[in-house]
């Protein structure tokens, strides 16, 4: 046996090599089901209640969010009690590892799912994270014993989080009583303004804490010394004498306070590597949330100067995974979307075409074809138009393909069908239909691709990574003569530069 296919035979499936990998083919429920309480309330973000629950968002974005003032509030109470302005906790190993997870808590069966392997893969772990989100929709504390306690029974380490923008729907009072020990009144500061009474009255109030509740469900569920973790605050650190994991609190709209701006720069400085986890991604959707910082400055900022050397930079809210490797100067800086732990997923075929970085570098999960053929399903069923709307994860795969101009990372080789076919008309409207951005150089670009070396069909891998693409693109063609690697140039008519000036062609 030759070393590659050995290589081949060792390497596990995954959503870039199969449809098993990625899940298409699995006709076995999950053994998350011994996991479920015994009677698991659907939720759904279509219904009126959860939305009004929730309502909290749109009225910190209309009318000012009181994050800031509430944060103020819980530091000085932190400081009083004792807590330690670094908001810091050392570990003394050299080595370690931890499981992160992010926007987890909806409580049923799309949350238990994720746990088993969860577990499974965290299980010598040394701590966990939940990147934002813990509860949904709106951070009660009464929601903490079924949606935190009992599906993070089996994990043996201590928990620590950073809340998200649904935490902070009622006023951060159960996050902080779970995970800060701590009770402050978390009303927020009255409204300013000829509109003040319109955020007063609608405000939702932070609900009632049963603490002899919570006390029994952490008791039941995660009662081992080891498990028993109090965090610093909102915000906090873990330094280790390889790493510090930096972890900031981004309030509902997404922006630092000063006083927290003050300590990230604080804790920022000096050349150990640093991670920071965060409530809200710095790049996310091939757009870059540099993320504000009251007073001036931002996050991103801060991670990016070299003074303070950030190796990656992950944040939760956007419900699946992203990964942008962004060159820094003579550095990459990873930054990453983990949202995808429980919460349903976002899709992924909305995301355009990448400009931040390389197309041929951007991951994510679920792929865009993949994604786009689950919608397809999801709104077919919905619309009760199934013959319409449901497209088999070949036909979305190849409908992405054509609407971004992009080769896909998990290719067919269908017999009959060659490479880089355009695919069928109602595949390609069900696709503009569902959101699949229309790609510079997508659809006759594609086609209109011929291959001086291997005569191939094979649409080009093109470059994407700049705002002047080069005009030149490599042959990917997966027929018998595949790779030979032979460069061509795209059709006059199919693309223009982003500058509106037509590509060279030869």
């Amino acid at each position: 046996m030759r070393a590659e296919d050995a290589a081949a035979e060792q390497t596990p499936e995954n959503s870039r090599t199969s449809e098993a990998g990625a899940g298409w083919r699995c006709g076995k429920p999950g053994s998350y089901h011994e996991l479920l309480p015994e009677r698991v309330k659907p939720f759904s973000w279509r219904r009126p209640t959860v939305l009004w629950r929730s309502r909290n968002d749109v009225i910190a974005k209309l009318f000012g969010d009181p994050s800031d003032g509430i944060r103020r509030r819980c530091v000085a109470a932190l400081t009083a009690r004792g807590t330690r302005a670094a908001f810091t906790m050392h570990r003394s190993a050299a080595e370690f590892s931890f499981l992160l997870l992010g926007d987890t808590g909806e409580g049923d069966r799309s949350q238990y799912a994720v746990v088993p392997p969860a577990l499974r893969v965290g299980e010598d772990t040394d701590f966990m994270v939940i990147a934002s989100d813990v509860i949904y929709p709106a951070g009660d504390a009464a929601d903490y014993p079924d949606k935190f306690f009992r599906p993070y029974q089996g994990y043996p380490g201590p928990i620590y989080a950073v809340p998200g923008n649904h935490d902070w729907y009622d006023g951060l009072q159960g996050f902080l009583r779970v995970f800060c020990d701590l009770t402050i009144d978390c009303t927020p500061e009255p409204w300013r303004g000829p509109l003040a009474l319109v955020p007063r009255l609608l405000w939702r109030k932070p609900s009632a804490v049963d603490d002899k509740a919570l006390a029994e469900a952490r008791d039941r569920y995660r009662g081992s010394p080891r498990q028993r973790a109090r965090q610093p605050g909102p915000y906090w650190a873990i330094d280790t004498p390889a790493l510090r994991i930096v972890a900031i609190d981004t309030g509902i709209a997404g922006g630092l306070d000063r006083d927290q701006g003050a300590w990230l720069r604080e804790i920022s400085a000096g050349p150990k590597p640093k991670l920071l986890i965060t409530g809200k991604p710095l790049y996310v959707d091939d757009r870059r949330a540099p993320g504000r910082i009251e007073g001036g400055g931002t996050v991103d900022a801060i991670v990016r100067d070299p003074a303070n050397n950030y190796v990656a930079a992950i944040g939760g809210d956007v419900h699946n995974y992203q990964r942008y490797p962004v060159r820094v100067g003579d550095r990459t800086i990873q930054y990453v979307v983990a949202g995808g732990s429980g919460a349903f997923m976002h899709a992924t075929h909305t995301i355009p075409r990448t400009r931040l970085v390389d197309e041929d570098d951007f991951r994510c999960y679920p792929l865009r074809g993949d994604s786009l053929s689950r919608y397809s399903k999801l709104y077919g069923r919905w619309l009760r138009m199934p013959k319409l709307f449901e497209l088999t994860p070949q036909e979305a795969t190849e409908a992405v393909r054509y609407r971004l101009g992009i080769e896909p990372a998990r290719a067919y080789n269908s017999v009959g069908t060659s490479p880089g076919a355009a695919p069928s008309r109602r595949a390609r409207i069900v696709a503009a239909l569902l959101g699949v951005p229309k790609g510079s150089g997508a659809g006759r670009a594609s086609r209109g691709f011929r291959c001086a070396g291997c005569r191939s069909g094979s649409a080009p891998r093109w470059s994407t990574g700049t705002a002047r693409p080069s005009s030149r693109a490599s042959c990917a063609s997966t027929s018998p003569r595949s790779g030979c690697g032979s460069a061509a140039s795209p059709p006059r008519a199919a693309a223009t530069r982003r500058t509106g000036r037509p590509w060279r062609t030869t």
